[in-house]
């Protein structure tokens, strides 16, 4: 019993090592990164302006939060309403309601 506890806890400890031992490449960047460049050159409007456009238009939705995607230079707010969720598509140079479902 006490050999087999032991095996298990030696195995659980290298998993546990393995796990913390991957390198994250910060280089990588991502849509935050990005969404912060396209910020900074003035590419696109800030999150919390867009924000205060669309959700006005959205009574009675729950808000979940925003998506930026930099390839398309757009944002996704994400609303739920009544256990369905809503996107909705923003220009993010414009802040121009591009889509809805």
């Amino acid at each position: 019993m006490n050999r087999q506890f032991s095996s298990r806890a030696l195995a659980l400890a290298a998993c546990a090592t393995s796990l913390v031992a991957i390198p994250v490449d910060a280089s990588q960047g991502g849509e935050q990164n990005e969404l912060r460049r396209d910020r900074r050159a003035h590419k696109v409007r800030p999150t919390r302006e867009i924000e205060q456009l669309v959700l006005p238009q959205m009574s009675g939705m729950q808000y979940l939060g925003p998506e930026y995607d930099p390839t398309a230079m757009t944002y996704r707010l994400k609303f739920i309403r009544n256990g369905r969720v809503v996107f909705v598509d923003v220009d993010a140079q414009s802040g121009a309601i591009i889509g809805r479902w």
